[in-house]
């Protein structure tokens, strides 16, 4: 059902948190309602007994390309988390969604959209006839989905971590990033190994096991092919990981 793995290297000791408290950053479900009622469980059962604060940051890309994107937002509005609070960040998956409810975005169906739209009970007949995505999605995605879609936040930082959906512009600060970086940027930052001034929990990009770098944590292993959704948990100077 899963795992608590633990990395130890001193060389790389990232900075510690409050005494006390607890966060929990959730990678990119896409869709994979199983696997995210899984880890929701564990994290439950990792937290029983636990007094201090506790956060869930989950790093966006809740729809798109697995088979029931309705379901995971349906679950995530529902309420009922574990944790004292939760924040639920924008993922570029999210950003094209609403770029389509607008009009905007006609590109989306072609990366995941058409599973997203299967799973609010639109048929691929429907998709393909009728020329207006925008007119689909204000006639299937309820309200409260959309209005879900439309808080999201681009970022959140809890003490030295900053946690964000696909990373930052290395040497911008963190107040003049730009919203597409924060939410599509790649190679740029990923093979950046300056210090940001904090330590950056993203998801975004995908990789087999969870990565820990000197200046980042990543934590999307492709859940919508792998099975595996990952959870990083930070208490203390400790970094853990928690994977269905």
């Amino acid at each position: 059902m899963g795992r608590l793995s633990r990395f130890s290297n001193k060389a790389t000791s990232p900075p510690p948190l409050k005494a006390g408290r607890r966060v929990y950053a959730i990678g990119d479900v896409h869709g994979c309602r199983d696997a995210l009622d899984r880890l929701l469980d564990m994290i439950a059962d990792d937290l029983d007994g636990h007094a201090g604060k506790s956060s869930l940051v989950f790093l966006g890309d809740y729809i798109d390309r697995g088979p029931d994107s309705a379901g995971v937002v349906e679950r995530l509005v529902g309420g009922d988390l574990p944790g004292t609070n939760q924040h639920f960040l924008l993922g570029n998956h999210e950003a094209a969604m609403l770029d389509a409810a607008e009009g905007k975005a006609l590109g989306w169906l072609a990366y995941g959209g058409i599973q997203t739209m299967e799973s609010y009970e639109v048929t691929k007949k429907e998709l393909f006839k009728v020329p207006s995505v925008k007119k689909l999605i204000a006639e299937h995605v309820p309200d409260a989905h959309l209005d879900f879609f439309r808080s999201l936040k681009t970022h959140k930082k809890i003490g030295d971590y900053l946690f964000v959906h696909a990373g930052i512009r290395p040497g911008v600060p963190i107040e003049k990033q730009k919203k597409r970086d924060l939410v599509w940027i790649r190679e740029d930052f990923l093979g950046s190994k300056v210090d940001h001034g904090v330590m950056v929990v993203h998801g975004h990009t995908v990789s087999a096991k969870p990565q820990k770098k000197k200046n980042r944590i990543g934590v999307d292993t492709g859940c919508y092919a792998s099975g595996r959704l990952t959870a990083v948990r930070l208490e203390g100077s400790a970094v853990d990981f928690l994977s269905t």
